[in-house]
């Protein structure tokens, strides 16, 4: 409480959807038709729920689809991506039991789908109670989080009880779920429903939209910062500033998205003070972004419609102990991509990535180090397009060996959706 109370009042950290958050839901009414939760943390997960909820809509079309996010941006990357298929996107309400039970006799759902792995105590049992099914989809436990939940392996044992089914990325992460206590019976593999993904219609002109704005163009290749944390916008200026003066011919351009949107502001001085003519994505349309060496990305959403114009691709939250971030949305467009050497968040897929060459991974170094480091990675790639062919095409190929958790998830979820989609059936015959 005293926790939650400084995030509130000091931080402002639950203002959005506040009164959502205690379980003071839009009206909603199912109509007699059964109900689908999906529960996606932030923008992450949500972008990796399309194409499980596609899947699982085409299959069984007569559920209504409800979508709760925790974080800001989750929600109005939710409020947008299903627009057209959700019947209502909230925020998750606190784990707190009076506003869980207030959230879950407002939705009344039949089937309750957590993306990864958000284990809400409170949450979990009271969905039980009320009858749903509760299941855990694209699982995912690393070790850090698996050593964190072992301190209460009593409390562990009773929160597992409550999930009916627990379909996982891979066997790692189901053994250690395995071994906090939940039946093996309860287990099954299923693989990752990022490798699902794809670009659609609307994503396509948002990248034309920004070639466009941004004159982006191979004579000025585009290097693309995706997902960063602090410090490293500064680190990987430092590596283009000396990218840019080792370039012959070709000048790149660089553009940057922070992860968070709370760091805007803090990136755009970076930025300012970088020497570089510099925009921002969020300023009214103006000749400067012709020319501009560095663009910041400051808007929710729109990176993955940037990745098509790049020539190279650094997945930022990997050059510091935050565990990286997700590298599989720049393989899906046949980019060649680069790391740094925290990746622990995806160790398989840049394991399996690394092995077939199909990314560029950092060794690890000190902060004094990377710049040069990176800038020489860059240049290298920059210089040599079979290289960067090479890379970009493995990405893609591992993407494509990879693709069918969301079948396979939804061939797993059949036995519990049909029995709700058959009531319904039989309730208007």
């Amino acid at each position: 409480m005293p926790r939650f109370l400084f995030d509130a009042v000091r931080k402002g950290k639950y203002a959005d959807g506040f009164w959502q958050r205690l379980g003071y839901l839009p009206e909603f009414k199912a109509n007699h038709r059964p109900v689908l939760w999906i529960h996606c943390v932030s923008v992450g997960e949500t972008q990796a729920a399309r194409p499980l909820v596609k899947e699982i809509l085409e299959n069984f079309p007569n559920y209504r689809l409800v979508v709760s996010t925790t974080t800001k941006t989750g929600q109005e990357l939710a409020q947008e991506v299903f627009a057209d298929v959700a019947e209502l996107v909230f925020y998750m309400p606190f784990d707190w039991r009076f506003s869980v039970r207030r959230a879950l006799r407002q939705i009344k759902p039949n089937v309750v789908l957590i993306m990864e792995t958000e284990l809400w105590f409170n949450f979990l049992r009271e969905a039980n109670k009320s009858g749903a099914g509760v299941f855990i989809v694209n699982g995912r436990l690393s070790e850090k989080s698996f050593r964190r939940y072992a301190l209460i392996p009593k409390t562990m044992r009773r929160v597992l009880h409550y999930v009916d089914l627990a379909l996982m990325q891979d066997a790692a992460d189901a053994k250690r779920l395995s071994n906090l206590g939940i039946r093996g019976s309860k287990v099954k593999v299923t693989g990752n429903v990022k490798f699902d993904q794809s670009f659609n219609l609307s994503e396509a002109e948002l990248t034309e939209e920004f070639r466009r704005r941004f004159a982006i163009e191979q004579d000025a290749p585009l290097i693309v910062a995706a997902s960063t944390h602090a410090p490293e916008e500064a680190l990987i200026i430092e590596a283009f500033k000396e990218v840019w003066k080792n370039s012959a011919g070709k000048l790149p351009r660089l553009l940057i998205a922070p992860r968070h949107p709370e760091r805007f502001m803090e990136v755009a001085v970076l930025a300012k003070n970088s020497g570089f003519d510099w925009v921002m994505r969020s300023e009214e349309e103006s000749g400067r972004d012709k020319v501009a060496e560095v663009i910041l990305l400051d808007s929710i959403g729109e990176l993955r419609a940037v990745f098509p114009l790049a020539e190279i691709v650094f997945v930022g939250g990997s050059l510091i102990p935050h565990g990286g971030q997700n590298v599989l949305e720049p393989a899906v467009v046949k980019k060649a991509i680069v790391t740094g050497f925290y990746t622990t968040n995806f160790d398989d897929i840049v394991s399996e990535l690394a092995a077939q060459d199909a990314l560029i991974q950092l060794p690890q170094l000190n902060e004094k180090e990377i710049p040069p480091q990176l800038a020489e990675v860059f240049l290298n790639l920059l210089r040599d397009t079979e290289k960067r062919d090479k890379l970009a095409q493995n990405a893609f190929d591992v993407m494509q060996k990879n693709r069918g958790a969301s079948s396979k998830t939804t061939e797993s979820l059949k036995p519990f959706l049909q029995v709700h989609n058959n009531n319904y059936i039989l309730s208007k015959s």
